[in-house]
């Protein structure tokens, strides 16, 4: 389908280049927005199924670096297509900011502790991903309004920035693969852990085994992996040529790109993540979620800011005063939540609030 409809754009010539007529803009990008989508799940689908051949946390850790790679390439071609958009990595790291950690996360925990009731979940972990959180989201979102020009950071406090930002996440990769992963692995909810300590899982195969044994199927996914990616890379340029255009005429708040692009990268990983929370997988959620929340940051940020140095564009991160207010409270409500030995339905409530009230902020 992908490459299909590729072909068929290509072909297709100057037909459907901007401005276009009102019902085939809504076609035109319902369709190709719908075979993004399409592609996403295909990537989603064999990174799932490495992530269970490969183990936490490097399974996981393909699973989160394909979702945030489609993430930044639709950013990309929406930097470089026409028009202005100065905002559209801000908006975007905003909107999957609250989209993981409040909707996804939400929806989880409130599903699972229906079912379940409260869910053991490894606290040294979900530590670890809040303790990259609150750094890396502060440099994104918060600090360009206090130090840089118009929203923006300079030049000059770019490089360092990008520096900074992927010398934190390089290290926690390193810590996450090697001496802690163990605190990513799920945690066995028998009796020790109603006694109040947990016992992790039996130590899976080495990742060097793994590779060794399964080498065939491992190369095969992977190719299919990077096969299904292309053609989001491919077809993302009209995309953003059609959904400037549409949310132009629209009004529509600019924001509203960046939410777009959020939910199209995101939806597979949320219904992975509610799977995974209706069977008891409570930390394989938390994998899930702050794992590709702290590789959005730590990979979009950079990428983005080199895009801008290399092209000569203004990168504006700075977020308005209700949005930091609502990702301060969001950061507040994941601490408090994680820091408990068990999380609940309450707790899932909790954070769906917190998005509803974005998404009010968002038309405001």
């Amino acid at each position: 389908m992908g490459w299909g409809t590729f072909l068929a754009l290509a072909l297709s010539g100057p037909l459907l280049e901007p401005p276009l007529p009102g019902p085939l803009l809504i076609i035109a990008l319902a369709v190709i927005v719908g075979v993004i989508l399409l592609c996403s799940f295909g990537v989603v689908h064999e990174a799932e199924h490495l992530a269970r051949r490969l183990g936490d946390p490097y399974g996981t850790l393909v699973l989160t670096l394909s979702i945030v790679l489609i993430e930044v390439v639709l950013i990309a071609a929406v930097m470089l297509g026409p028009g202005e958009h100065a905002t559209i990595a801000r908006d975007s790291v905003m909107a999957v900011s609250m989209i993981i950690l409040n909707a996804v996360i939400g929806l989880s925990l409130l599903l699972g502790g229906l079912r379940h009731g409260g869910l053991a979940h490894n606290r040294t972990g979900a530590s670890a991903y809040l303790a990259l959180l609150v750094p890396l989201a502060a440099m994104a979102l918060a600090l360009p309004a206090v130090i840089g020009r118009n929203g923006a950071y300079t030049p000059g406090q770019e490089i360092p920035i990008i520096v900074l930002t992927l010398a934190l996440y390089g290290f926690f990769l390193v810590r996450q693969m090697g001496p802690q992963a163990a605190d990513f692995r799920e945690v066995d909810a028998g009796p020790a852990a109603t006694a109040g300590t947990f016992t992790t899982a039996p130590a899976a195969p080495s990742i060097r085994d793994t590779l060794t044994r399964h080498r065939g199927e491992i190369i095969a996914r992977v190719a299919l992996l990077v096969a299904t990616v292309l053609p989001i890379v491919l077809l993302s340029h009209d995309m953003a040529a059609l959904l400037d255009d549409g949310l132009e005429r629209l009004g529509a708040p600019v924001a509203l790109s960046g939410v777009l692009i959020a939910m199209i990268v995101f939806l597979p990983e949320a219904i992975t993540s509610v799977r995974a929370a209706l069977g008891g997988e409570i930390q394989r959620v938390s994998n899930l979620c702050h794992g590709a929340l702290v590789s959005t940051v730590g990979l979009t940020i950079p990428a983005v800011l080199i895009i801008g140095l290399l092209t000569g564009q203004d990168v504006v991160l700075a977020e308005s005063p209700a949005n930091l207010l609502l990702l301060g409270v969001t950061l507040l409500l994941s601490v408090t939540t994680l820091a408990a030995r068990k999380v609940t339905a309450l707790h899932g409530a909790a954070h769906l609030v917190v998005f509803a009230v974005y998404g009010i902020a968002l038309f405001s």
